[in-house]
């Protein structure tokens, strides 16, 4: 199940790319810097991905997901059958044109960041933008100068800000 640690009840759950694990450079970037984000291990495809996260978060609510890719497709999936249990979704070059992704029938009414590179490749903006539009209500949107990986955006971002309770 990966690494379920003292912060499984923590208040922001960090959800990797497809191709990492909760302990890859983001995950550890939060692990070290902030007690109160969970950085648990997901892996095979979108659905098991999903039953563990739904496992995880139970009948929690006023969660704050932060969800990097793919973790980012699995954050937006949450939202959509769960939207009670989220309080922020921080998305990171979500990759929304994966997975066979859909707009749910009505927005989802949770504020939302999204954070995307202009020359990202895996999800491109011109295919994330759309779906993330017709998905959530009110998303703000920040288009950098960075590719897929947002190395050059992440660390730099307002973290104590956006996790702040």
């Amino acid at each position: 199940m990966g690494q379920l640690d003292g912060r499984r009840d923590a208040a922001t759950i960090f959800l990797h790319d497809l191709d990492s694990s909760g302990r890859g450079n983001k995950g550890r970037f939060f692990q070290e810097h902030f007690q109160d984000v969970f950085c648990p291990d997901f892996s095979g495809d979108l659905e098991n991905r999903m039953r563990l996260l739904r496992k995880i978060v139970g009948a929690r609510a006023g969660l704050t997901l932060v969800g990097s890719s793919f973790g980012g497709l699995m954050a937006t999936c949450l939202a959509i059958d769960r939207p009670q249990a989220i309080r922020r979704l921080i998305l990171l070059a979500p990759a929304l044109n994966m997975g066979g992704f859909q707009p749910p029938p009505g927005k989802i009414h949770i504020p939302i960041l999204l954070v995307i590179g202009r020359r990202d490749t895996v999800a491109p903006p011109h295919l994330v933008l759309p779906l993330a539009r017709a998905s959530f209500a009110a998303v703000k949107i920040r288009e950098v100068d960075d590719d897929h990986q947002l190395a050059d955006t992440f660390a730099k971002m307002d973290w104590p800000g956006l996790l702040a309770p």
